[in-house]
């Protein structure tokens, strides 16, 4: 086997690289529009960040040994003087672990820390980029690995590292920062993960109970694609690149495709079991004790997760801070638009929270300055700030369809598998990289397509924060379906902007009352189990009340505007339905129900 034969993969990592995370720099790109009528801008004499006052210098590709001998890769960035030679003394480490190679990706800027006092050590985790062993992400003995890099880096045999550590990154690099902090290693102080999931199962992988066929395949290229870029350290050992590489194939034969089989043919790796609580955030974040800063997009892949993960932690007593921001996962991994929040850029909010935590540097301001939750309003475009998740400065209130919310057509829903394609919805479960043009922002053509209730105009402005639950009363003429709900903002002019969404299977519409979230005594987000066991038959014609979890937003329907609920049956490219699923009949129309007898409601957490 011959490295040169490789070049015939990259094609494939050329094309899955447009979901690696770009530099999170003050000054980094974004394609979120400019936002219009902020709340505040940033007073005159607020918090600057400190100037760079080091170079940097890097040793790539350092050689570490976990405890069952693999060997991992790192570079550590240090601190540099003038001369371009390592500056003297020991520092606060920043960890960063990087499932897409290192040499590839280059982790997202962390040299802006570097820059300021900070040594930045970055790993390619096990079976990935520079770094042997197998794939198995977020698995038992990736998150052992965690554990013993960052005592790595923190031990007194380092001479660079003064022993305080942090971790930083984005998307799977701020997944993996739950894992590590929850084992407690040696000299962790705080965290900054950006974007991260909380409950893979339901917030990425099958959202309602199919599978999510936008994003997956594409993530698994990318690690696959960026595991197969010949590792540098070729250029003096050829022989440790060939044993690297022929491991990372193993870890594709083992792994990635095992898995899509699985979740394609409808088996294990379709329903949510210890295989997806073991890799999700939310089964750990209860060990989490260190000061954590959480950002989320309200177009991102993870909307769900990130700020459950931020109401557990503000529950524990952990201080803990949530940006939300117009962002896809894509622009979410950069920082965004943070114009008028009050915050700056993301690098700088970053160096602001490490400064604190890890540095020690007096910071009297932090707290007023920036709130608990910190989000951006779909349709104001202004920053709005909260003290807590799902508290007391939001209450429930319920709309009923066919009455507060009126029919715009009929109530059946015929089975189009285009359902879905041209809306927001196409851009937000591909990660930023797929967009229709015209579809992103109005969603008319897609909901001409499916079934729609709205408000009249509204007379006065009606705020809201967090999960929705539309509880829907509906039958089909199969035996499966899938129920798509898009909630909207219906402009003077028709135009139509789908805020959120959300989906549920009609055999996966048992519901968990002790797990799902209430508010005044309504339920704003059911909990679905979906596993086989809780699996209910569908008889066609028969009708069901189906509660559909819609995902968290903030957003205000402004006087004048309309609030609209429609639902589809499919919602492609995001979703697809595995070959049990199709077998069974999914393909039936689908009738919303809405009268005493069966009653169809969209819950929302209104502002008070």
């Amino acid at each position: 086997m011959k490295l040169g034969r490789l070049a015939l993969l990259f094609p494939l990592l050329a094309l899955v690289t447009t979901f690696l995370p770009p530099a999170l720099s003050p000054s980094a790109a974004s394609a979120t529009p400019a936002v219009a009528a902020q709340v505040s801008q940033t007073p005159a004499g607020a918090w600057k960040p400190r100037p760079a006052t080091y170079g940097v210098v890097v040793e790539k590709d350092i050689e570490i040994a976990m405890s069952d001998g693999v060997v991992l890769r790192a570079d550590v960035h240090r601190p540099a003087k003038a001369d371009g030679t390592a500056a003297a003394g020991r520092f606060p480490v920043i960890l960063t672990q990087n499932p897409y190679n290192k040499n590839a990706s280059g982790g997202g800027g962390g040299d802006y820390f570097v820059e300021r006092g900070y040594v930045w050590v970055q790993t390619d985790v096990r079976g990935t980029g520079s770094s042997a062993g197998q794939w198995d992400a977020f698995g038992d003995r990736e998150q052992k690995d965690g554990l013993e890099m960052a005592n790595w880096a923190t031990s007194k045999k380092r001479p660079w590292s003064n022993g305080e550590l942090g971790l930083w990154g984005a998307s799977y690099m701020a997944i993996n920062q739950f894992f590590t902090a929850a084992q407690h290693p040696r000299g962790l102080k705080a965290m900054f993960p950006i974007v991260p999931a909380g409950d893979v199962y339901r917030d990425v992988v099958a959202s309602g109970g199919q599978i999510d066929a936008g994003f997956i395949p594409l993530w698994f290229g990318l690690v696959t694609g960026s595991g197969l870029v010949p590792p540098a350290v070729n250029q003096t050992r050829p022989e440790a690149t060939l044993t690297t590489l022929l491991q990372h194939v193993g870890g594709v034969l083992g792994f990635q495709v095992p898995m899509l089989v699985s979740a394609a043919l409808g088996g294990d790796a379709g329903y949510d079991g210890p295989f997806y609580r073991k890799r999700s955030p939310l089964s750990v974040v209860d060990e989490i004790d260190v000061p954590t800063f959480l950002t989320a997009g309200q177009y991102d892949i993870f909307q769900r997760g990130t700020p459950m993960l931020f109401d557990r932690l503000q529950r524990n007593g952990v201080d803990t801070k949530l940006l939300i921001g117009p962002w896809t996962h894509s622009q979410g991994s950069t920082g965004g638009d943070l114009e008028g929040s009050g915050i700056g850029s993301l690098s700088e909010m970053a160096l602001r929270w490490f400064d604190t935590h890890l540095k020690g540097l007096p910071d009297t301001t932090l707290d007023t300055d920036v709130a608990p939750a910190t989000y951006h309003e779909i349709g104001s475009g202004k920053w709005r700030t909260m003290q807590s998740w799902l508290g007391s400065e939001v209450r429930a209130k319920t709309y009923a369809l066919g009455s507060a919310l009126k029919p715009v057509g009929g109530d059946t829903i015929a089975p189009l598998p285009v359902q879905g394609l041209c809306s927001r919805s196409t851009s937000q479960w591909t990660a930023g990289a797929a967009a229709i043009p015209g579809c992103e922002t109005d969603n008319r053509i897609n909901d001409a397509l499916g079934v729609s209730y709205e408000t009249a105009p509204a007379t006065s402005d009606l705020a809201f924060s967090g999960p929705l639950n539309a509880d829907l009363s509906v039958s089909t003429t199969g035996t499966d379906g899938l129920i798509s709900v898009s909630v909207e903002d219906v402009a003077p002019d028709g135009s139509v902007d789908r805020i959120t969404g959300g989906w549920q299977t009609l055999r996966h519409r048992a519901v968990t009352t002790s797990r799902s979230r209430t508010l005044n005594g309504q339920v704003v987000q059911p909990w679905h189990p979906f596993t086989r066991e809780a699996e209910q038959a569908v008889v066609p014609g028969q009708i069901y009340r189906v509660p559909v979890e819609v995902f968290p937003t903030g957003a205000v329907i402004a006087k004048g505007h309309r609030l609209r609920v429609t639902v589809h049956s499919y919602d492609v490219p995001h979703l697809l339905p595995n070959v049990k699923q199709l077998v069974r009949g999914v393909a039936g129309v689908v009738t919303v129900h809405h009268t005493t007898a069966n009653p169809s409601t969209l819950v929302l957490p209104v502002r008070r």
